[in-house]
């Protein structure tokens, strides 16, 4: 069964008022890195991941999730 990691960073950002550029400026990515992984085309590697929910205050597990297929269709 296929597995995939669905983030939460759009939420999350939206909620504190970060622009892509603003999150991207904290943890030393470009913007549009930061834009790539909120859209789902490219997962972070697990330190910036971690970079990433300590800058939205939040615990990695709240801002990704690993889910398989089937948890995604329903």
């Amino acid at each position: 069964m296929a597995r995939s990691v669905v983030n939460r960073l759009r939420v999350l950002r939206a909620e504190l008022k970060y622009s892509q550029a603003e999150l991207a400026n904290m943890v030393g990515v470009s913007r549009q890195a930061i834009n790539t992984i909120e859209n789902n085309h490219h997962d972070p590697s697990i330190t910036l991941a971690y970079k990433i929910a300590e800058a939205l205050g939040v615990e990695i597990t709240d801002a990704f999730q690993f889910v398989t297929e089937k948890q995604k269709e329903g």
